[in-house]
């Protein structure tokens, strides 16, 4: 989950912001002296872009490689063979789209690209300014930078450098999730033009549930990295209060 961690100042380095973070109770304070702002990286975020970025970077080659990557094409064998039974399922993604120069599949994986450019900084970003937390009784034990600690570390990145992240990161998952909605609703307002000839089954399991993961992950994500944010907002605003006068 991400938490939310107090208004941005810059640390020294990552490594301090660790150590402000274990010093400090798990819980956030509102006072004077709470604790400077960290990003807290989302464990569920990191595992779903270290998945779903490489399928996105295989659908543009595919599409980007048109009609070289379709089937009968000299690139389309092996690594684009599964897409000879997909754009019989979505023809969007098939010889209809492409015969009928239907620039909607090109468009959106444009748009693909532009959101993996943002994912793949938030990772960097993660990777090279994060540092580890570790505090209390049972803490974990530190892992060595790698693959295993992006994924399972318990990490921090702090002052500016961690909000940028955290702001890159909620606006590539509005993309995502807006660029994906509008691919079913292009469906919907069609007739289901492309995908209506499917029957249930070949509907469900091979275009309602491996597209629906590019709404409900980007959904979450939205919510946690949202209410970082919005967190980050009210405790901004709650310190630039100012006291009460003081009696005379």
């Amino acid at each position: 989950m991400v938490s939310t961690r107090h208004h941005p100042r810059e640390f020294p380095s990552p490594e301090k912001a660790a150590k402000e973070v274990t010093k400090s109770s798990p819980a956030p304070t509102t006072n004077g002296n709470a604790r400077k702002w960290v990003h807290t990286p989302s464990a569920a975020l990191t595992i779903w872009l270290v998945i779903s970025l490489p399928l996105v970077a295989w659908d543009a080659g595919y599409v980007l490689l048109r009609p070289h990557s379709m089937p009968g094409g000299r690139l389309h064998s092996p690594i684009w063979t599964p897409y000879a039974l997909y754009g019989t399922v979505d023809y969007i993604y098939g010889w209809p789209a492409y015969n009928a120069r239907n620039g909607f599949t090109a468009a959106q994986t444009v748009m693909n690209i532009v959101e993996t450019l943002g994912y793949l900084y938030y990772l960097y970003i993660v990777f090279r300014h994060g540092a580890t937390v570790t505090s209390g009784r049972g803490a974990q034990k530190r892992l060595k930078k790698g693959f295993v600690w992006m994924l399972a570390g318990e990490k921090v990145v702090a002052g500016k450098t961690g909000a940028t992240a955290l702001l890159v990161a909620y606006t590539a998952c509005v993309m995502t999730l807006s660029k994906t909605l509008l691919y079913w609703l292009n469906e919907f307002f069609s007739g289901f033009d492309n995908i209506g000839h499917n029957d249930a089954a070949t509907l469900i399991f091979l275009w309602i549930i491996p597209n629906g993961l590019w709404i409900v992950f980007p959904a979450y994500s939205i919510y946690t990295l949202g209410a970082e944010i919005l967190d980050s907002l009210d405790q901004a605003t709650a310190r630039g209060k100012p006291g009460r006068p003081k009696s005379s």
